[in-house]
């Protein structure tokens, strides 16, 4: 975690005890966009392949973790807190999950295709082979902060 991120984590809980889990991180291909997605409360879930997870010896998520959200120059903006964690097939990924994640023209064909493409082409880079079936981590989440507002 960088300085910025860890003095808004400090800010944020004061004289209060902190969670142990945080980490700080951008969204995706276009972290501005999304942050503010987020933000806005447009995007209130995401997901990830489950493999990346066990092939970097990961834990997964819990709904103990809080998160620090950093916008393309790596400044922090916003921090969530997971409120749910589900293992999902991709293809079974309901429509109203699609719709949380808050992208594109937020329907399910959207997310499906753009979700196809990503995991196609971060399979194929590390010599894997994209499945409907793969297994999601999927994560809903909300805002407790947003900073400087």
């Amino acid at each position: 975690m960088n300085q910025a991120a860890q003095a808004y984590w400090n800010d944020f809980w004061r004289d209060q005890d902190k969670p142990r889990s945080v980490s700080a991180w951008q969204f995706g291909d276009n972290p501005n966009h999304l942050a503010q997605l987020v933000i806005d409360g447009i995007k209130t879930a995401t997901c990830s392949g489950y493999i990346f997870y066990k092939l970097e010896n990961e834990p997964l998520p819990t709904t103990e973790d809080y998160s620090i959200i950093l916008n393309s120059e790596d400044k922090p903006v916003a921090i969530i807190k997971t409120v749910e964690v589900a293992l999902t097939p991709m293809n079974e990924v309901t429509e109203e999950f699609a719709i949380a994640e808050g992208e594109g023209d937020r329907t399910y064909q959207y997310w499906w295709e753009a979700h196809e493409k990503f995991f196609r082409n971060e399979l194929s880079a590390i010599g894997r082979e994209f499945k409907e079936d793969m297994l999601l981590v999927c994560e809903r989440f909300k805002v407790a902060d947003v900073k400087d507002r």
